[in-house]
């Protein structure tokens, strides 16, 4: 009798587990806020190509999903071989478009990274 009751309690356990882990949010990929992965229409993948297409020969050395001038965009730091420092490629993580592409010089990108951790 005794082992039935462990048995059972068990099973109940185990159910209310499985409950309490199905009814989390999924989670989102590494490096994206959750509420922002959700509203993304475009795939990192597909952002990527477009951003690559503006760097010929580039090669992406960070990515990043963030809010930006009230914007959704998924951000791109691209290498290039012929070039010093990086171009960062913004594309609009909702509709695809590219929103823009400007080149950093290495002073200057270590000036926004430090920006970025004030919190500006």
């Amino acid at each position: 009798m005794r082992s039935i009751g462990i048995a059972t309690l068990a099973a109940l356990m185990t159910f209310g587990l499985g409950r309490a882990v199905a009814q989390q949010p999924a989670a989102a990929p590494a490096g994206k806020p959750a509420a922002a992965a959700k509203q993304a229409r475009i795939s990192e993948k597909a952002a990527r190509r477009t951003a690559l297409a503006k760097v010929p020969g580039g090669r992406v050395k960070t990515a990043e999903l963030e809010h930006e001038h009230g914007r959704l965009v998924y951000s791109f730091d691209i290498t290039a071989p012929a070039e010093s420092g990086v171009t960062e490629v913004q594309v609009n993580a909702v509709t695809g478009a590219l929103v823009s592409v400007k080149h950093e010089t290495a002073a200057q990108e270590v000036k926004e990274k430090a920006g970025e951790r004030r919190g500006h």
